[in-house]
């Protein structure tokens, strides 16, 4: 195979000069990749109380949100190229790391980004019943049936492909639009909410778990969907390149993020909690029936509104930044070479936004909401090898320009990165403490194909392709020559 035209995050950055992600636009963007939302939320309360819900939120940002967005702070502020983490890993532990890195990273999206399309028609459903899943099907090519509710993913996928191909700026402006309206019914649910659950007299934290559940079990049962919901501060690490100032703007946009999600995911739970509905009943799409209950017809119909929006702004957003993998995968000829083709008039990788689409439309013919687990333990692995890779930078190039350096030397720098591990082994222990094989089997074999693809793809598709160097500001920090 021919080495693909050397095409870099900088040269990226001249084509799309005017249309490059500014600061407010990226805390859209950022919010969108990680959040979207209360949305999702519901079942943490049911599976483990309201106390144990509620501080799981409160904690999870300090020890796993905060020291995630510190280590991805500190690598993209002195790293800021296109392809993020794959090229922190790239250049800290090597090529074989760097593929598993954006292997993995990529794997948990085909699943994960099909969701919400998915919502959105499940959402459209209870206004409009055809758009249920198998409720209106239009032909079948052998055991797979094709229906309306397959036309209405397609729907909200294909217009936010082409939104991504106009570039990062366009999908900034949207995702700050779209992350304003969908906080709106969530803001007077709060509002409303709360003074009641003072007047009522209301403590949101009792029961602290389940009747008949120990304290550890109903962590367990809780923390992968707390992870989900707080995991991606590195998604758009990988469009470096696309943002304006990125040394400034993206270590302040993750700490702008992450007080804005907390609160975002805290407070509508615990003022949702002074409404009638019993907290052992809350499943996907309570938030509904809550506003329905604090407000009447007009608030329940914001909030579903508002779910319509964060399925369109998730997706958008993460498109934009999951797309930036198979784009630099192409560029170290993991991939065929014709992935890294940047579109004439928008400097975007579109043949790489065009086809992770059609990796997502496929899979929506089906609904994958219950692998929450499988997407969580992978992207942990992944999660883990930054940690890694930010311990080794420390040690391999100790001179490397950092904008923004995690305080307190080696003795921090450890510290920020044992929580986040910690969190994750326990999470992956109780799962199997609780579950036993079965529980972690499917998460084993999705990070098994990282090391099996490898040598095939080495083999058979990169056939000598050389992979390119990590540089920042001209300089080679990286090299496989």
């Amino acid at each position: 195979m021919a080495a693909p035209e050397h095409v870099t995050g900088e040269d990226i950055v001249r084509a799309t000069a005017k249309r490059q992600l500014r600061l407010l636009p990226l805390v859209g963007v950022m919010f969108f990749t990680v959040s979207g939302g209360a949305y999702g939320l519901e079942d943490m309360v049911s599976l483990s109380g309201p106390g144990i819900a509620i501080l799981l939120l409160v904690l999870l940002p300090i020890v796993y949100s905060l020291p995630s967005a510190l280590v991805v702070a500190e690598l993209g502020a002195a790293i800021p190229v296109e392809g993020g983490y794959y090229q922190w890993v790239k250049a800290g532990m090597g090529r074989f790391w760097g593929y598993q890195e954006a292997f993995w990273s990529w794997l948990t999206t085909w699943v994960d980004m099909a969701i919400y399309p998915v919502l959105f028609a499940d959402f459209l459903s209870v206004y409009w019943a055809p758009a249920g899943a198998g409720d209106t099907m239009l032909f079948a090519l052998g055991p797979v049936e094709f229906d309306v509710h397959w036309l209405v993913c397609l729907a909200v996928i294909w217009p936010l492909t082409y939104l991504n191909i106009r570039g990062a700026r366009t999908v900034g402006d949207s995702s700050l639009a779209f992350m304003a309206i969908l906080l709106v019914p969530f803001a007077i649910l709060v509002l409303i909410g709360l003074p009641d659950l003072i007047t009522d007299g209301v403590n949101p934290l009792v029961p602290l778990h389940p009747p008949g559940v120990t304290v550890a079990s109903a962590v367990g049962a809780g923390i992968w969907i707390g992870m989900w919901n707080y995991l991606g501060w590195d998604g758009l690490s990988t469009v470096a390149g696309e943002i304006e100032n990125p040394k400034r703007n993206f270590p302040l946009a993750l700490f702008i993020s992450i007080p804005l999600i907390t609160a975002c995911y805290v407070l509508p739970v615990v003022a949702g909690l002074a409404s009638g509905v019993p907290w052992d009943e809350w499943t996907a799409g309570t938030f509904s029936l809550v506003g329905y209950d604090l407000g009447g017809e007009w608030l329940k119909a914001l909030i579903t509104f508002g779910g319509f929006v964060s399925m369109i702004g998730l997706f958008s957003g993460l498109l934009l930044s999951v797309s930036r993998i198979p784009y630099v995968m192409a560029r170290d000829g993991w991939l065929p070479a014709f992935m890294t083709r940047l579109h004439p008039r928008f400097g975007t990788p579109w043949i790489a936004i065009v086809i992770c689409s059609l990796i997502y439309s496929l899979f929506c013919l089906n609904a994958f909401t219950d692998l929450v687990i499988i997407d969580v333990a992978v992207y942990s692995f992944a999660l883990i090898l930054q940690f890694v890779t930010f311990l080794i930078l420390r040690a391999k190039l100790p001179k490397l320009a950092r904008p923004f350096r995690v305080p307190g030397g080696w003795p921090v720098a450890i510290a920020v990165v044992t929580f986040p591990i910690a969190i994750i082994l326990f999470a992956i222990w109780k799962s199997y403490d609780d579950g036993g094989v079965e529980a972690i089997w499917k998460p084993a074999v999705a990070l098994a194909l990282g090391p099996i693809s490898f040598p095939l793809l080495l083999r058979f598709v990169k056939r000598g392709t050389p992979t390119e160097d990590v540089v920042v500001d001209g300089e080679v920090i990286w090299s496989d020559r």
